[in-house]
C-alpha cells in the first residue's frame, strides 16, 4: 500500500478531450484500467488499432501483426509490411513551425514544415550523390541544432541507418561508438557552445575520421560561426556544398524490422554495446507514447532537455508525427543565472516540457521559483526522467512551478527506445509515483524466485513482446550478447536492470538501478531510497551510495557533495545518519559518510555507481570516455577511511 497523497487530477474536460480517452472509447472500454487489461490480453489488436489511430500508412500491409507471440525473443511484428519512418514525420506542410532552435549563445532559428521538407530532400540528394543506399550508416556528431534532425530525416528517408554522439564526446568514446557500426558518412559541427564557453569541435573530429576507415565523407555545420576553416580530411565538405536544393523529396520503404537506429549502452562496464531499434517498432511505440500518453497534437510546442547523445533526443524528433512544434536547445541548463530554461519556457510558449530530476532537483536546491518568476502559463505537462524523481522534487514542482500541471515521471530506457511506465492524462499524480503502466507493456515486478508481487520491491519485467525491441546488437553472432542482456536473469522473460515496485495506485516507484542495489546483511537496498532523504539537507548538493565488500559481507558508504564553504562535521553526519534511520530502516543507515568535490556522470548526466565502487575496489574503470567528468573518479580512489585492514 502505497498511501502517497494526490497532489494533481485532471478534470472531467480534460480527460474528455485527450487522445487516451477518445481511443478508449473507440475500443468500448470504460477506464483506463480496463484499456490497459485489454491491450496486454490481446497484444495484436491493440498495435493493429493504434496504427489505425494514428494513420499509420503501411505501403505494403502485413501479412501478420505478430509472429510467434510465445516467444519473445523469436517474436516479429507487422510480418511482410514496409513503410517509411521520415515520412510520418514529415506529413505536415505548410508555413507553421516545425523546429524551433535556440542557443546558450542566444541564437534563434526556426525552420516551417515546407522548409523541413526541402532541406531534407536537398541532403538527401547530398547523401545519394555520395554513394549512401539502403542499410549503409550515417552518423551525426553533432549539437542538439536543426541539422542533426534534418541529417537524420534525409538519412533514413534513403533506408539508411542513423546513429549520434553529442560532441562533448571525446575521440575514444566516439571511436568506440562509431568505430564498431563503420558510418560511411559523418556530419559534425565546427563546435559548440557550453556554460558561455565556445569549444571547437574539428580536431575532435579529424581525429575520429583518422581511426575510422569507412567515413569517405565528413559534413561540417558552420554552427558557431560562418567562417569555418574544414578540417585537413579527404571528403571533407561543408554542409552548404553538400546538399542539393530543389531536389524532390523521396521515401524509401523498408520493411516493418529494418534497422533504423543504432544506440549505445553506457559503456562504463566495458567497450558500449550498439542496439538496433528498428523503422515500424520506433514509429509505433513513439506514437503510443506521443498521441496517448503525452496527448501531444499539432497545437503543441514539445520541448525536452537532451543532446544527440541520448535517446531523449530520438524521442523528441519523433514529436514531428503528431505535427507538433519541436524546440531544441543547445548549451548548459544552469547558463545564465540558471533560468535560460524558464525563459526560453515563457518566450517559446511551450507546452509540453521535458527535463531530467537531476535539474529539478537543482533548481529547488538554489532557491529559484519558476511559476513566480515566468510566465509559464503554456505549460500543460512537465516530464521528468534519467534517475528517479524524488518526492519532494514532487513538491516542488507543484508549489513553486504551477498547481495545475501534470508531472509525469516516466522510465524506460535505450534499450527500448520509449518506457516501460509513463504519463497519463486520465489519472492522477501521486507524490513520488510513476503514474502509470505503459499500454500493452505486461510489466511486472519479480520477486528474485520469479514470482510476480504488488506492493513489494523487485525487478522490472516485461512479459509480453513489444514492437520496439531490439532487432539486436550490431555485429553479435546469434544475439547471444543480446540474450545474455536482457533474457538470463528469468529465461524467456525481459528483464530491465531496474528494483522497483508497482503501488496499490497502478504506478510505479523506482528505487535504483538492479545492478547498483546494495545487500548489507543479505537485504536488498535501492540507492534512490537512500539518496530521497540524503537530498532533503540543505547542505547536500548531490550524493551517491555503494555497496563496500567488508568483512565478508557488504557495508554501505555514502558519498556527498556539499555547498560550497561547508564541511563534513560530526553534527552534519550525525543528521545524516538520524534522517536514514528515522525515514528507511537502520540497514540502510550508511557505515561510512565521506565528502567528495564532485561525483562522476555519464555525458547523459546519470551517476555511475558501478564506476565507483569499481575504483573504491581497486578495479580498473575500462571506458572512462563515457564519463562526462572521468577525472571525478580519482575523488574514490585509495581513500584512507575506506581501507580494508
Amino acid at each position: 500500500m502505497s498511501g502517497n497523497p494526490i497532489l494533481w487530477t485532471p478534470t472531467k474536460a480534460r480527460i474528455e478531450k485527450s487522445a487516451m480517452f477518445r481511443f478508449m472509447t473507440e475500443q468500448g472500454h470504460a477506464s483506463y484500467d480496463e484499456l490497459y487489461r485489454w491491450s496486454v490480453a490481446d497484444v495484436e489488436a491493440f498495435w493493429q488499432a493504434l496504427c489505425d489511430f494514428c494513420n499509420i500508412e503501411f505501403t505494403t500491409p502485413a501479412e501478420t501483426v505478430l509472429d510467434q507471440p510465445g516467444d519473445m525473443t523469436t517474436a516479429r511484428w507487422f510480418v511482410g509490411s514496409e513503410l517509411s519512418f521520415p515520412a510520418h514525420l514529415l506529413r505536415s506542410s505548410g508555413e507553421r513551425a516545425a523546429i524551433i532552435f535556440r542557443g546558450e549563445d542566444g541564437a534563434r532559428r526556426e525552420l516551417s514544415f515546407d522548409e523541413l521538407r526541402a532541406q531534407v530532400a536537398a541532403v538527401a540528394a547530398g547523401l545519394k550523390s555520395a554513394g549512401v543506399t539502403k542499410g549503409d550508416r550515417v552518423a551525426g556528431f553533432l549539437p542538439n541544432c536543426p541539422q542533426a534532425i534534418i541529417a537524420m530525416l534525409a538519412a533514413t528517408s534513403i533506408g539508411a541507418i542513423w546513429s549520434s554522439c553529442s560532441p562533448d564526446f571525446g575521440i575514444n568514446g566516439v571511436v568506440d561508438r562509431f568505430g564498431q557500426i563503420e558510418p560511411k558518412v559523418l556530419f559534425c559541427a565546427d563546435g559548440y557552445f557550453y556554460n558561455g564557453k565556445r569549444i571547437d569541435s574539428l580536431d575532435a573530429v579529424a581525429g575520429v575520421v583518422k581511426l575510422i576507415d569507412s567515413i569517405t565523407h565528413t559534413v561540417v555545420v558552420p554552427f558557431t560561426g560562418d567562417a569555418v576553416t574544414l578540417p585537413d580530411l579527404d571528403g571533407a565538405i561543408l554542409w552548404q556544398d553538400f546538399t542539393e536544393a530543389g531536389r524532390e523529396l523521396e521515401f524509401t520503404s523498408v520493411p516493418f524490422d529494418h534497422p533504423l537506429y543504432i544506440m549505445y549502452s553506457s559503456g562504463t562496464t566495458g567497450v558500449p554495446k550498439c542496439i538496433v531499434h528498428s523503422v515500424g517498432g520506433t514509429l509505433l511505440q513513439h506514437q503510443k507514447e506521443h498521441v496517448l500518453h503525452c496527448d501531444i497534437g499539432p497545437q503543441d510546442r514539445l520541448f525536452y532537455f537532451t543532446t544527440c547523445g541520448w535517446m531523449m533526443w530520438n524521442w523528441l524528433a519523433s514529436g514531428l508525427a503528431c505535427g507538433t512544434t519541436l524546440i531544441l536547445y543547445d548549451g548548459s541548463p544552469f547558463y545564465d543565472d540558471e533560468r535560460i530554461l524558464w525563459r526560453m519556457a515563457q518566450e517559446e510558449k511551450i507546452s509540453i516540457f521535458g527535463t531530467s530530476a537531476k535539474f529539478i532537483a537543482a533548481q529547488e536546491k538554489a532557491g529559484i521559483r519558476p511559476g513566480e518568476e515566468f510566465d509559464l502559463s503554456s505549460i500543460r505537462t512537465i516530464f521528468s526522467t534519467g534517475s528517479t524523481l524524488m518526492p519532494e522534487s514532487f513538491d516542488f514542482v507543484y508549489d513553486a512551478i504551477g498547481d495545475d500541471l501534470q508531472l509525469s515521471s516516466v522510465s524506460g530506457g535505450t534499450d527500448i527506445l520509449s518506457c516501460f511506465v509513463g504519463g497519463n492524462p486520465m489519472k492522477p499524480v501521486y507524490r513520488g509515483e510513476l503514474q502509470s503502466l505503459a499500454l500493452a507493456m505486461k510489466v511486472e515486478i519479480f520477486s528474485s524466485d520469479g514470482r510476480s508481487v504488488i506492493g513489494e520491491k523487485g525487478e522490472l519485467v516485461c512479459t509480453n513482446s513489444f514492437p520496439s525491441m531490439p532487432v539486436g546488437f550490431w555485429n553479435d553472432p546469434g544475439d547471444r550478447k543480446y540474450h545474455a542482456a536482457y533474457f538470463e536473469r528469468f529465461p524467456g522473460v525481459w528483464a530491465q536492470g531496474d528494483f522497483a515496485e508497482i503501488t496499490d495506485n497502478g504506478g510505479m516507484i523506482i528505487h535504483g538501478r538492479s545492478d547498483a542495489v546494495l545487500n548489507p546483511g543479505g537485504v536488498r537496498i535501492g540507492t534512490a531510497e537512500i539518496y530521497r532523504q540524503v537530498e532533503k539537507l540543505d547542505e547536500i548538493l548531490e550524493s551517491i551510495a555503494i555497496g563496500q565488500n567488508w568483512d565478508g559481507d557488504v557495508r554501505v558508504v555514502l558519498f556527498v557533495v556539499l555547498r560550497q564553504g561547508l564541511v563534513l562535521d560530526d553534527d552534519l553526519e550525525l543528521r545524516i545518519r538520524k534522517l536514514i534511520r528515522e525515514n528507511t530502516t537502520p540497514r540502510h543507515v550508511p557505515a561510512k559518510i565521506i565528502a567528495v568535490p564532485e561525483i562522476p556522470h555519464t555525458i547523459s548526466g546519470k551517476i555511475v555507481e558501478l564506476a565507483v565502487r569499481s575504483v573504491v575496489h581497486g578495479e580498473d574503470v575500462e571506458n572512462t570516455d563515457a564519463l562526462a567528468n572521468p577525472a571525478a573518479l580519482d575523488h574514490f580512489r585509495d581513500l584512507p577511511e575506506l581501507a580494508v585492514e
